[in-house]
Parts: structure tokens; sequence; C-alpha cells
């Protein structure tokens, strides 16, 4: 198992590099318009020239890309083209906010997926078809479209939360769960679609399997064997699943958060990335791979113990 883990870690590393240098290479074609931006509207090309020089953006591509590499491995994210602001305390200190609304949407996902989904399969009929619908409506309809139609719901509506803004968990607890709950359904909703049907389908292939019948016919209480036995089987493939969501919820982020003025690691992407501010690009690529690489990891563990035929010695 350590051997294992360490092999992944490694493989992580590696995706690491690759992913920040293609993303290097790719902002290398817009170290022009960056100098031009920091100088403003009455830059000359000779100045523009002179900016690149001074901030070493004339060197070769892959010669920026070793330098900023060999910092990266010693902590070392460089600072803000436009604020000076250290990339590596300006991540850290936004990423709370954005694990806390991606986190606790994964969360609330995987249990109302579950519910759903063994509900579907266990109960079949209207059951079935109510889910199935639902699930294709979260499909359908766009994280920015769902987040919308919350907030003239809940916010201007309904008055119950905020529109916009945040507020720390230190500061208040609960101002920061109204804070953030709007956020976290508009990320839900297409996970809880796409997750819930995954656990449907893989758990009425177990329900339809042998060793079911053969639980059946000694006795066994459906309860026991839908809960028990076949929704352990069938969380590796839904595991999987909520890895990606994951993944794609880190990706809604950026607009989401951009959209509830959210002080997190999502909107100061967008920010950055308007401005063609490379090392907070850089420095956002690689938090974000890392986290990815870690979240897997966690997924094929817990797969491995929650079946013990996956399990990595």
């Amino acid at each position: 198992m350590i051997t294992y883990v360490l092999r992944r870690l490694g493989t992580g590393l590696v995706l690491a590099v690759l992913v920040t240098l293609i993303t290097f290479l790719l902002l290398g074609t817009s170290f022009d318009d960056v100098a031009g931006t920091l100088l403003g509207s009455g830059a000359t090309p000779e100045s523009i020239q002179a900016q690149k020089a001074h901030m070493g953006l004339d060197r070769p591509v892959l010669t920026q890309y070793a330098d900023w590499l060999s910092h990266a491995v010693r902590g070392d994210l460089g600072a803000s083209y436009f604020t000076a602001e250290p990339v590596r305390s300006a991540i850290t200190a936004r990423l709370g906010v954005t694990l806390s609304v991606v986190l606790a949407a994964l969360l609330f996902t995987a249990v109302i997926s579950v519910a759903l989904g063994v509900l579907a399969a266990s109960r079949g009929g209207a059951v079935d078809r109510v889910a199935q619908g639902a699930s294709l409506i979260g499909f359908l309809v766009p994280n920015l479209l769902i987040a919308i139609a919350l907030v003239y719901l809940l916010a201007i509506k309904l008055k119950w939360l905020p529109a916009t803004g945040y507020t720390p968990f230190a500061e208040d607890p609960g101002s920061w769960a109204t804070s953030i709950a709007i956020p976290v359904a508009a990320l839900m909703v297409p996970g809880i679609a796409n997750l819930s049907a995954q656990i449907r389908g893989a758990m009425i292939g177990e329900l339809r399997k042998d060793y079911v019948r053969t639980l059946r016919t000694r006795g066994v209480p459906t309860r026991s064997i839908v809960l028990r036995h076949a929704l352990r089987n069938a969380a590796g493939p839904a595991l999987t699943v909520l890895s990606l969501e994951f993944v794609q919820m880190l990706g809604g982020a950026l607009i989401i958060e951009k959209v509830f003025a959210l002080p997190g690691f999502g909107s100061y992407a967008f920010d950055a990335s308007l401005q063609g501010d490379v090392p907070i690009i850089m420095g956002i690529t690689l938090f974000g791979v890392l986290l990815v690489v870690c979240v897997n990891l966690a997924v094929d563990l817990v797969n491995g113990w929650l079946n013990p035929k996956a399990r990595i010695h």
C-alpha cells in the first residue's frame, strides 16, 4: 500500500509538471499584452520591450519556466505583476473560501445522491421515474441559470438568504452558512443529477446478482441487503464519479464565486486570467492539480477499504 501511495504521488508530481509547463507555454504568447497593460495605453513598442526585459519576459519561454519551477519546488511562487502580493499567501488565504463551498457541495451531493439512487433502484416504479426526471433536469440546466433562479427565489422574493457576499466562519458561523448556501446549492444540482444516476445504475446491477438472491432466500432483511451489501459493492464507480464531480465543482467555482462576490480561489483565478497575471495563474494551476491528485488518491484508498477486491497491496 505504501509503495502504491508513493507511486501515485510521483505520478501526480509528473502530472503537475506537465500541466504547468503546457500552461506556461500557452501564456508565453501573452507577454506583450502583460507588459502593455502594466505600462498603460500610452505604451510604445520600445517601452513594452524594455518592460519585458525588466521583468525577464524577453528570455526563452522554457528558460522562464525552468526558473519558475526551480522557485516553485522551494515554495516560492513569485508575486503578482499588478499588486506585488506574494502568490502563495494570496492563494492560501482564498483557498479556504473555495474549499468550504466545494466540500459542502460535495458532501450534500454525496448524501442526496445516495438517497435518490438507492430509492430509485430499490423501489422502482414512480419513485424511479421521478428520480430519473429530476436527474435529466439537473443535466440540462446550466449552473449559472440555477444560480440566477435561486437568487431570485431565495434572496429577492423570499429574502431568506443574502444574494452576494461572504462572512468568514470564525466571525459568525450562522452568517457563514447563509452566505454560502446559494452557491453550494448551485454547484450541487448538476452533481446530484450525475451521481444519483450512476448510483441508481450500479445498484440495479448489484440487486440483480446471484448473491442478492441468495441473501433473500436466507431471510436477510431487504434493508440490510440494500445498505450493507449492494450499496457497498456499488460504491466503487460512484466514488470515481464523485472525484470527477470535485474537479467539475472546482471549475464551476470560478464562475459561481464571481457571480456571488465570494473572495475565493475561483474569483481570484478569473480576475488573474483577465489581467494575464502569469504568476497567479501558474500558482492557481499548480494548486489545482495538486488538489485533484490528492482527492483522487483519497478516493482510491476509500474504494480499497470499501471493496476488498479493489485493494492495492
